[in-house]
């Protein structure tokens, strides 16, 4: 029994010793990999097709992510409502997502419904049909969402920054417009779904307390599927980033503030700067503590929030920064960071700052792996990275070792503004 009249003993973050729960992987009949986290006190289980489908597969804007969506709205035997109620009366959540490289199908459900659920999964990777009226609904709404959204400042920015950083024609850099939605035909998506989907490339991923006979149930839902024949899976693109890197652009001349978008192309994951990267991007900007935070929301009162991030892309990726401020101090928000940025430069952090970020960070990690669900996602994250265990050991490591000096030459390296593209939508 613990002693209730003695505090507990405080421990720093960086103290604790974090461990990856490993995880486990077989394979389908199909060849299909599954990577498995068998954890957790409750009876829930997610399981997460992870298709190579998003819109750097595409050949016409807009097709990956309309396909995506539609998994769920027809099958030769079931309607759009009828499919819902199937997994609403298991009360189980079915969700889909597409991204730049890959795109999900997602069920989260109690463990004890797998086998009524898992068929319905398989039924909708082979048996879709992308009714029209179902098409024309969902054309019709996401019109009127965008149009809408193009009214906001932000939602324009985010959308001419990656066009500046990669160019238009790359999947990064490219948005939908409304002639888009328009262009859309229903045979594209019956193309693009029997190529990415119903022979496409995919992995599976599950989490949760599972079932002992879980590769039987999936091998007998999906094992006989022909996934994994798609030869389309190294495909290449070239980035054409815009020749002038400032621009200002007026989308609302009503409007009461403006939107700011400061970034540069970053090396991915690979890079051997990367980790440490990460930890002079948390002092800039990354946290609630961060420098950018304390100068120009608390300090200078410009912003709710300012934030500074790494893109996290397969491929190619950014450093970016981001906020929205009163139109009369976008220009102030702008100068300031880029002080911010010369201060790292030019001046060591202090040891203070730096265990607070570092505590920061491991505690954040140590969040990130609370419960099979967020192990999962982390290791789905690695293998989609095509990372293994090391890494996430090794950035501990750089967590609790690198220096301030290095960090200086970081800041030296990559925290210069010639190397920005600077954007700003009022």
């Amino acid at each position: 029994m613990p002693n209730r009249t003695e505090a507990p003993k405080i421990f720093d973050a960086v103290e604790l010793d974090l461990q990856l729960k490993p995880v486990e992987k077989f394979t389908l009949d199909n060849g299909v990999p599954v990577y498995a986290i068998n954890a957790g006190a409750q009876e829930v289980v997610v399981v997460e097709f992870v298709f190579f489908s998003g819109n750097w597969y595409e050949e016409k804007n807009i097709v990956a992510a309309t396909t995506n969506f539609m998994l769920k709205n027809g099958t030769k035997s079931k309607s759009a409502f009828a499919i819902s109620e199937h997994f609403d009366f298991y009360g189980a959540y079915l969700n889909r997502n597409c991204y730049n490289e890959t795109a999900t199908l997602t069920l989260h459900t109690l463990s004890k419904h797998l086998p009524k659920l898992l068929p319905e999964v398989a039924t909708l990777l082979t048996d879709s049909i992308f009714p029209e009226e179902e098409l024309a609904l969902y054309k019709q709404n996401q019109k009127q969402r965008l149009e809408v959204n193009l009214k906001k400042c932000d939602f324009v920015a985010n959308r001419l920054i990656d066009e500046y950083l990669f160019g238009f024609d790359h999947p990064y850099g490219k948005y939908t417009s409304i002639s888009d939605y328009d262009a859309l035909q229903r045979d594209e998506l019956v193309k693009y779904y029997q190529e990415f989907y119903t022979k496409g490339n995919c992995m599976l991923f599950v989490a949760g307390k599972l079932p002992t006979d879980i590769q039987q149930q999936l091998n007998n839902a999906f094992g006989a599927l022909p996934l994994n024949q798609n030869a389309k899976l190294h495909i290449q693109h070239t980035q054409e980033p815009a020749a002038v890197k400032k621009q200002h652009i007026i989308n609302d001349a009503n409007g009461v503030q403006g939107a700011i978008r400061i970034a540069r192309p970053f090396p991915n994951r690979h890079h051997p700067d990367f980790q440490k990267v990460s930890i002079l991007n948390n002092i800039f900007g990354g946290f609630f503590g961060s420098r950018l935070m304390s100068n120009i929301r608390e300090d200078k009162g410009y912003t709710y929030g300012i934030h500074s991030y790494i893109q996290n892309h397969i491929h190619d990726t950014c450093w970016m920064i981001s906020t929205e401020a009163g139109k009369d101090v976008c220009q102030a928000t702008i100068e300031e960071t880029y002080k911010e940025m010369e201060i790292l430069r030019n001046e060591i952090v202090d040891e203070e700052e730096l265990d607070l970020v570092r505590n920061f960070m491991m505690g954040s990690l140590l969040g990130d792996l609370d419960g099979p669900f967020q192990i999962i996602g982390r290791w789905k994250n690695y293998i989609l990275n095509n990372l293994d265990e090391q890494y996430f050991y090794n950035a501990i490591n750089t967590i609790k070792t690198v220096t301030a000096e290095e960090l200086q030459a970081l800041a030296k390296k990559y925290l210069n503004p010639e190397a920005f593209y600077e954007l700003v939508v009022v």
